[in-house]
């Protein structure tokens, strides 16, 4: 299941999840072979007080413009469900054969690291950063005063069946 998908579901109920989506792209090369994506170490402790949680959405690989006739492997290092750190190759891209690869929706926990393991690049990294963060009781009680007029101001009394003439 994507934790994209609780983006749509209803915010009714206290204890949800609230996730905002902004775009995320990097570029790896010789000069600049990794990337490290994580939350600011600064707001890191406010952060964990309000319950946000930081995520790295991977969507697309691909290799950008002046890439060589040579494989360019990519890596991403992040924590498996143990707390433990694990490198996965995610594309080996070449400019001939497969100079793009789609990921779907591969979201990791920061902190991430993406890396150039092998070739010179150029590779455009690009996705989604998505933050979650709890829905309060408070956050909701406006939501829910708003409904209610609304609801009020759509109610049309009924309508009286009109009577009858009877010939004569």
């Amino acid at each position: 299941m994507s934790f994209h998908d609780d983006e749509s579901s209803d915010l009714g109920l206290a204890g949800q999840t609230k996730l905002e989506s902004f775009l995320f792209s990097c570029e790896l090369s010789s000069k600049v072979p990794f990337y490290t994506f994580q939350e600011d170490e600064e707001e890191e402790e406010e952060e964990e007080e309000e319950g946000l949680e930081h995520f790295l959405e991977l969507r697309t690989v691909c290799l950008g413009e002046g890439a060589k006739e040579e494989s360019n492997v990519v890596e991403v290092t992040a924590m498996n469900h143990q707390g433990k750190t694990v490198s996965v190759p995610i594309a080996n891209l070449h400019i001939s054969c497969l100079p793009m690869v789609s990921l779907g929706e591969f979201e990791l926990k920061a902190p991430v690291t993406i890396r150039l393991k092998a070739g010179s690049g150029p590779v455009n990294v690009s996705g989604l950063h998505l933050i979650a963060s709890k829905v309060e009781d408070s956050d909701l009680s406006g939501e829910e005063d708003e409904d209610d007029d609304e609801e009020a101001e759509e109610e049309i009394t009924p309508i009286k069946p009109a009577k009858k003439k009877q010939k004569q």
